[in-house]
Order: structure tokens, then sequence, then C-alpha cells
């Protein structure tokens, strides 16, 4: 996203240079969404799939660059930690089969993968966090040793002045203080991407922020962080913490808002005021400058790159992110953030499924949904989904005062069900295709087996046998095992 970084240190005039080019970018950005026709067009989806490299006895191998090298494939690219690599699928209509076109896609990128990583003695995990890491797979010789990396970590750490402290409460606690932004890495996500028209993202945004929790409550898969047990999404804590680069509180305890954020208000206008938000509130971290004409090119009826807008927005990481992007006429879409990987293709299909047609369906009656629940109680349900699961219980717009009403997850994700098939078929997406999906849903909260609960489970009763770090690694070789079998999680044995 935006521009290659070649440099890891920046003078201050090239901060004064970015932040100038920000606000040419901003400029353009609405003059852009002010011209008639601009960004439409057919909804899209794509995704984002983000993996492990473990070696033969389920640890981390930081062998991201050798495995990238012997995969031909032009979808898969570096990530934070040398352990990690990205999928990025290619889009496609959202009309039709979307979701088996996508399966076929990360189907085809993982056995893709597989390949170049059996060379190196690696194996691919899809997971939300990886069970077996230990705080030496961690640390500075973990980050992936490119630039870009390199810089983002630097910057971060020197505007914290301070190392990080993690400290997360689940069922049992994490305290950690960390010197770089590499405990990041450990979260490994799939992103779904929906392009949306400029007039309608408003609307599909706030329905997507309104969505994300009641998902994310069904399809957690990340309960263990070296060693403890946590939250069902443990990401969701870890990743605001590990990439925290604010210092201690100023003056009167005032204290910036983090780059990590479910956000801070529905929106009211449309993705112009996030991109806005974005350049506001938080200080360039990788202030790298092209020389793009960007008001020329918007005056001559041209699509300007935006690439230091792209590039900045790519350093704010939105639960729900507002992505520009200058192909195919220049477009806006909604980067889906909050699902984790795994634990199937089948799995991560139907997370993405019920996402996107639940978003699809509130933002047609989003006017009404939306005074029903204040924006903290939309944020509240999103904690409490990843802290919780489907344990949690959430703050729900009611039909009539007092609104909104406390619903338990396992009764209100039934009831959401009907509606996502119905934004899902609305918007032109397969009956069957959506009916299939969907019923793994139902299933999978009919007899509460998400990754995050088999994980627990299975964990339990090895520990029983072997002490625990054993039994984590005897974990994962049943979870991945079981994961190529391609059968969803609700279907997997737990004894």
């Amino acid at each position: 996203m935006g521009m290659a970084i070649h440099q890891e240190e920046f003078l201050p005039e090239e901060h004064a240079r970015f932040s100038r080019r920000l606000m040419e970018n901003l400029e353009a950005l609405r003059a852009l969404l002010a011209r008639p026709g601009f960004g439409v067009g057919r909804p899209t989806v794509g995704a984002e799939l983000e993996l492990c490299l473990v070696d033969a006895l389920g640890f981390p191998l930081p062998v991201n660059r050798q495995v990238l090298a012997r995969t031909e494939d032009p979808r898969v690219t570096l990530e934070l930690d040398a352990f990690n690599l990205e999928l990025n699928l290619r889009p496609g209509p959202l009309a039709g089969k979307p979701f088996t076109a996508l399966r076929k896609e990360i189907e085809s990128g993982l056995a893709a993968v597989g390949r170049g990583a059996a060379t190196q003695g690696a194996r691919v995990a899809v997971i939300g966090i990886l069970p077996t890491l230990r705080e030496a797979d961690l640390g500075s010789s973990a980050l992936t040793p490119e630039s870009r990396y390199r810089a983002m970590s630097a910057a971060i750490r020197h505007r914290r002045a301070a190392p990080f402290q993690v400290s997360i409460r689940g069922e049992e606690a994490l305290t950690l203080t960390w010197n770089d932004v590499t405990l990041e890495g450990a979260n490994t996500s799939l992103q779904y991407h929906l392009r949306v028209a400029p007039r309608d993202f408003a609307r599909t945004y706030n329905a997507a922020q309104l969505a994300t929790a009641p998902v994310l409550a069904a399809a957690g898969n990340s309960p263990l962080f070296l060693g403890r047990k946590l939250w069902d999404e443990t990401r969701v804590a870890l990743f605001r913490q590990a990439v925290d680069d604010r210092g201690e509180p100023g003056e009167g305890g005032f204290q910036p808002h983090a780059r990590v954020s479910f956000g801070h208000g529905w929106v009211r206008e449309g993705a112009y005021e996030l991109f806005a938000e974005s350049v506001a509130l938080h200080p360039p971290l990788l202030p790298v400058s092209g020389d793009e004409p960007v008001r020329e090119r918007v005056a001559a009826g041209e699509v300007p790159g935006l690439d230091e807008l792209r590039l900045h927005q790519s350093t704010v990481w939105s639960w729900n992110r507002a992505i520009y992007d200058p192909k195919d006429g220049g477009h806006l879409r909604i980067e889906f953030r909050a699902l984790p990987a795994g634990p199937t293709v089948v799995d991560m299909a139907a997370n993405g499924a019920f996402l996107l047609g639940l978003t699809l369906a509130f933002a047609e009656r989003v006017d009404a949904l939306l005074p029903a629940l204040p924006f903290v109680h939309a944020y509240g349900n999103f904690i409490r989904a990843a802290r919780q699961g489907l344990d949690a219980e959430m703050l729900w717009p009611a039909e009539s005062a007092p609104s909104p009403q406390r619903l338990p997850v396992a009764e209100l994700v039934p009831r959401l069900l009907a509606e996502a098939r119905e934004g899902l078929v609305r918007a032109g997406v397969d009956a069957s295709e959506a009916d299939t999906l969907l019923g793994i849903i139902e299933r999978r909260v009919a007899l509460r087996r998400t990754g995050a609960i088999w994980q627990r489970q299975v964990l339990s009763r090895l520990e029983a046998q072997m002490p625990r770090q054993d039994a984590l690694a005897a974990m994962l070789e049943r979870y991945l095992h079981l994961a190529e079998s391609g059968e969803p999680v609700h279907t997997w044995p737990v004894e």
C-alpha cells in the first residue's frame, strides 16, 4: 500500500514535506469524491490472508524470504516477522459465487506456499496466533530484514521513548515488557475487502462497524499467546499494545489516540472524514514523499495515486479501514481487519459470508439502527466479542425503547443469519452458496465449537498427560492435521 521504503531514518525536512503532501492528497481526494461517477462500479470482494511458517515440531521457522524466493506466485508477499507471509487474493465480483472463487484462490495460494516452504523444511499454519510461540521466537532477530519494517519499528519505538508494556487479562494473565514491534507479528488474520460506491460509503462503513462484533464472537481462533490462555481473540488486545506509539500521558493526563482502534464514532458523511481523521490524529511514521503532481492530475480529469495518503493510511490500523485505490478508474473499499486466520478455508469463507452479508443487510436500515446504539456500545460489543467469544453478551439495538437491550451472543447470532442471507442474496450472491456457508456458522454456534473453544478443550485434555509446552505442540499438530482435511472446525473431535 503506497510507496516502497528504501530508508530507515528520516530528517525533519522529510517529515515536513510529507505532511504537506498529505494535505495535497486530502485536497485531491475531496475533489475526486465530488467528481460525478467516481468510484461507481459493480461491487467486488477480495482478501488478504496472513500465514505462519513452522518447523517439523510446530515451532515458528523464520525463513519467509527463502520461502518467498522459492514460491513462484505473485500473490505471496513478506510480512512483519520472519515466520510470516501474506497471500493477496485476486478480487472478483460480489455477485455469483464469490466465496467459491476465494476458496479456490486461498487453496491454490496455500499450495504454492506449501511447495516453497517444503524446500526449507517448513510447513504452513493458518491460525490466529501460533500457540507454540515462545519469547525467544520474537524480538529484534524475528523482524523481517526489510527497510519498511525496520523503519516502522524504529519510528514507533522513537515516538514511545520507552519499552512497550503489554498487559492482557484473560483466563490467565500476561504481563510483558518489550522493545520492538515484533509482538504484532504474532497476529495473523484474514482481511476481506469490499468495494463500495462513495455515495454508499458512510452507511456501509457504519454497518460494518455494527456487524463486526457478533461475527467476531462466532469466529474466534486466537485464545493462546506465549503459553497463556487469554482472550478468544487475543489478537485484538495484543495488536493495540504491540504497536502503540504513544508515550506517557502529557500534562492534564491527555493521551493521543491509539493507532489501532475501533474508531471514534459513527461516520457522518463518508470516506473523506476517515482519511482526514487519520492525518489529523496520527503523525507520519514513514515520511517517504513522491513527486506526483496530484493537483494537476485531478484538474486534468485523471486519477492520481495519492501515494503518500495510502502509505500513511497503511500505518493507522482501524479494525475496519477505509481504502483508496487508483486502479480500475479509482475506487473506495472497506477493509475488514478483525477476522482471524483459520481454522480451515471453508471456515474462513463462512466467516466472510456472515460478515459481508450482515454488513450489506444492516446498510439498508442503518439510519434506524444507529440511533438505537450509541457508538460506545458498538465498541464495547467488539471488546466483549474478542474477550469472551460465544460466551459474550452484547448491547443490541431494540425496536422500541429502551434501547439497546442485552442479548447473549448465542441467541443473537442465530437471529442475524437470516439477515446476512438476505444481504448476500440481494447483492447477487448465489443463494445456495449463502445457505451453505451460513449453515456452517449456525452449526458452529449450536455446537459451541469455534476454533478458540476447540483449542482450549484439546489443550486441557492434553495437559492432563504432559507439560503445557508439550501439550501446545501436540495440540497444534492435531490442529494442522484436521485443518488439512478441509472439514469445518465444528466437526473436529476434541478427544
